[in-house]
């Protein structure tokens, strides 16, 4: 018998095959089984009748839930099943029988009970087509950005150095040093980019921050490209581009997987195929403002202000143009008004919030020590970044993009923790 999984069955309609996975369920009508087999790509139905074999119905009757098992039949149409057909089973092994009963029923349990079986948890329901799609937003961002002709590099996670301050840094003892966890890798893809042209990377982040919000974690992977010869107007073309291609082979990839999330796919293609908003910052403030909000120029937006900002523009949009103080270091001064930078950052429809935040970097030696001077930060840790414009600079430009954030809003799941495999919180390092 040849041996397939859940996900090739359609195209075995007819024919005797073999899979091997896990009772993930079952029912009993009588003297008729029904077992719902799983095996990480689908979950399928085998329909046993005691007539059939009574030593075989024995078996599986007394099987627990997740027993893992190899399950071998005939493969018949049935157009009300997810997979399009059922099995009619013949023969069934059993690789391994819990020693005690499966702790996650399938019904409601509390979000503190499901992290603390993580492990388990995975398992089931929507949580599987979850972790399928977040395999394929890691794989369109590499595919575009391969398109395009970028080169896929790495970053160090060990640093000395911070990008952003080291308030939200983890630290620790290097051999007598100190040193951090990396919160990005952008200041190393910079130097690389000098070498590459264009340059890419998916890697884990670390950020020390105490919050307890639906969109904050404090290990998550983030995913960054920085340009050579690329300003800030080619920046944001690059990001809208990407963001519309990961959403869109995303969608057609694993729409069976959305349509079981109950995601509205049609919603989500129209947030992206309309040209993203590009609205200065001051104008966002009065925006806010006039829609009931108590900001000011100069403040921070959170996750109230993002929600109002996808619900007025029904669609992503790139809230541009901050003020200097309100950035990091290294974002390059906008020529006309030398108070602001040539920034954005791209805010989810949806209430997802900032999935991409980027700027155009600064290109001369004088202007980088001048801004370390301004932001109290010591010129020496940070020498070798200041040597890439002592050394041939060039403008350059560059963006982080948090794929746990465009994963959760392309699911459409409330909290980032469902679409990390095991998710690190201020109160949770397990399992």
């Amino acid at each position: 018998m040849p041996v397939i999984t859940i996900a090739e069955a359609k195209a075995h309609v007819g024919e005797d095959v073999t899979f091997q996975g896990w009772l993930y369920n079952k029912r009993s009508s009588g003297k008729i089984l029904f077992l719902q087999v799983r095996d990480g790509t689908g979950v399928i139905q085998a329909v046993l009748s005691e007539s059939d074999s009574s030593e075989l119905f024995a078996v599986a009757d007394r099987l627990p839930r997740e027993a893992s098992i190899v399950v071998t039949g005939a493969l018949r149409e049935d157009r009300r099943a997810p997979t399009g057909c059922e099995l009619q089973l013949s023969d069934l092994q059993v690789v391994h029988e819990p020693t005690k009963p499966f702790p996650i029923e399938l019904t409601e349990h509390t979000p503190s009970f499901l992290m603390d079986h993580r492990h388990l948890w995975i398992r089931t329901g929507r949580q599987v087509p979850l972790l399928r799609i977040r395999d394929s937003v890691f794989r369109a961002f590499r595919e575009f950005f391969h398109q395009r002709g970028f080169v896929s590099t790495e970053a160090p996670v060990l640093t000395g150095t911070s990008v952003e301050g080291t308030t939200t840094l983890f630290e620790l003892d290097y051999f007598g040093d100190k040193a951090y966890l990396a919160q990005s890798g952008q200041l190393y893809l910079e130097a690389t980019a000098m070498a590459l042209g264009k340059v890419y990377w998916i890697g884990p982040a670390f950020r020390a921050e105490k919050s307890k919000t639906r969109k904050h974690v404090t290990e998550f992977w983030i995913a960054e490209a920085e340009m050579a010869y690329v300003d800030h107007e080619a920046n944001l073309t690059l990001q809208e581009d990407l963001v519309r291609f990961i959403v869109e082979a995303v969608v057609e990839e694993r729409k069976p997987e959305l349509e079981q999330l109950e995601r509205d796919t049609d919603l989500l293609l129209g947030e992206v195929r309309t040209p993203f908003a590009r609205v200065d910052y001051g104008e966002v403030v009065t925006i806010l403002q006039e829609k009931g909000h108590e900001v000011s120029f100069g403040d921070d937006f959170g996750a109230p202000e993002e929600a109002t900002l996808g619900e007025h523009f029904g669609g992503p949009v790139f809230v541009e143009r901050f003020p200097f103080r309100m950035k990091p270091f290294y974002m390059k001064r906008d020529p006309l008004d030398p108070e602001r930078v040539l920034a954005a950052d791209l805010i989810a429809p949806e209430g997802y919030g900032e999935i991409i935040g980027g700027s155009q970097r600064v290109d001369t030696e004088d202007e980088l020590i001048a801004q370390l001077e301004e932001f109290g930060l010591p010129s020496d840790p940070y020498q070798w970044y200041i040597d890439l414009r002592s050394y041939g600079s060039v403008p350059h430009s560059g963006f982080g993009m948090g794929l746990a954030r465009v994963i959760a809003w392309i699911s459409g799941v409330p909290h980032i923790r469902e679409v990390i495999p095991f998710a690190r919180q201020i109160n949770r390092l397990y399992p």
